[in-house]
């Protein structure tokens, strides 16, 4: 590849686990970082991940051939003012943020859309900040590039190269194209799970009986309420005209089953069900979304003294390491259940066949 120095405005989550990626796959390249917090730096440089660390931006910069801003977009956009005065005019410039038209229209308006190729990694964690970065976050993860309208071919290509070379999946996409996808497979789904939360805390009763038997389904699709409110709120006053025309078009929707639900029309309700299990069971499986895949089981156990031990010492005898696991005191769909989470899909199949050989009940997700 043509690049051979890489800068980083900002060593958050994703823009610690890009720098911690390209450290991994090319050690030979020169990493040079700014970030407003020094702990972070000096963390990336005593770990390895930079080469150079620089607490302003400065003309350190000039020496790089690929750009990444991984601050804020407000943040980024100010940085972008200061970096025009040092780069160069064959660096190119990128973003990782999630909304990409305001991004764009800052480009354009400095005139540095000739070198600009919008980035969001479709990735992330619940957690923030550059302690909770992995090298392996973007593995996997869809990758949408978005050039300007004057950027070189050369440079997508070798955007996409450097994307690739980290096993990330690069997919272009026009930036207004991008926020009008997000919106309805991203944002949206952030907006329903805050306010379906919210929701039922409003409604229940002074004993908190919806809190308390919350069980599963319920929990899976308020998951991703437990993101950062913070990063919420800006990417929906960012993307706020694509996102209110998709939740425009979701309250129609709602509506519709409202309708169908008070008027008993159940062949309407058993056609949008079934339309939306094959939609939903047709997506891809092996791609990380927004949110890391969570690998899981789920085991009946009997209420008695050493249920527990036993199946942690089956599945230690086998080496399978067990991240984290808890009791439910709600029973959705069986007796009494143990959840497991396991490291990956892996972990998760050998867990469930060597069980279900113990005549265990297990359950998948």
């Amino acid at each position: 590849m043509a690049i051979k120095t890489i800068g980083f405005i900002g060593l958050g989550l994703i823009g610690g686990s890009l720098a911690k990626a390209i450290r991994r796959v090319h050690p030979d390249m020169k990493l040079i970082g700014y970030n407003r917090s020094k702990s972070s730096l000096v963390a990336a440089m005593e770990d390895g991940t930079l080469n150079q660390a620089q607490d302003t931006i400065n003309e350190s910069f000039a020496s790089c051939d690929m750009i990444f801003l991984c601050a804020p977009v407000s943040v980024n956009i100010r940085c972008l003012e200061q970096l025009r005065q040092v780069i160069r005019k064959d660096c190119i410039l990128t973003d990782v943020g999630s909304v990409k038209t305001t991004i764009h229209e800052a480009v354009e308006e400095l005139g540095l859309d000739d070198q600009f190729v919008g980035g969001h990694p479709m990735a992330g964690s619940e957690r923030f900040g550059y302690a909770n970065a992995n090298d392996r976050l973007l593995e996997n993860a869809y990758f949408i590039l978005t050039p300007g309208k004057q950027t070189p071919e050369w440079m997508l290509s070798e955007y996409e190269k450097l994307v690739a070379s980290i096993d990330s999946i690069p997919v272009v996409l026009n930036y207004r194209e991008h926020d009008r996808v997000t919106a309805a497979i991203s944002h949206l789904p952030h907006v329903i799970a805050y306010t379906l939360v919210n929701l039922v805390q409003r409604s229940d009763n002074p004993d908190g009986a919806m809190k308390m038997l919350a069980a599963g389904g319920f929990k899976d699709i308020t998951r991703i309420a437990s993101s950062s409110p913070e990063m919420w709120q800006q990417i929906c006053d960012e993307n706020r005209e694509a996102l209110a025309e998709i939740l425009c078009r979701y309250r129609e929707a709602l509506a519709d089953m409202e309708q169908a639900i008070r008027e008993r029309n159940d062949q309407f309700l058993l056609e949008e069900f079934e339309s939306a299990r094959v939609y939903r069971d047709d997506m891809p499986q092996k791609f990380r979304g927004s949110l890391p895949k969570e690998y899981r089981i789920r085991v009946d156990v009997e209420d008695e003294p050493g249920a527990i031990a036993v199946i942690t010492c089956i599945l230690s005898a086998y080496n399978i390491s067990i991240q984290n696991m808890g009791i439910m005191n709600n029973r959705e769909s069986q007796d009494g259940v143990l959840h497991i989470l396991l490291k990956d899909e892996a972990s998760a199949n050998k867990a469930e066949e060597i069980l279900r050989k113990r005549n265990y009940t297990v359950y998948r997700g």
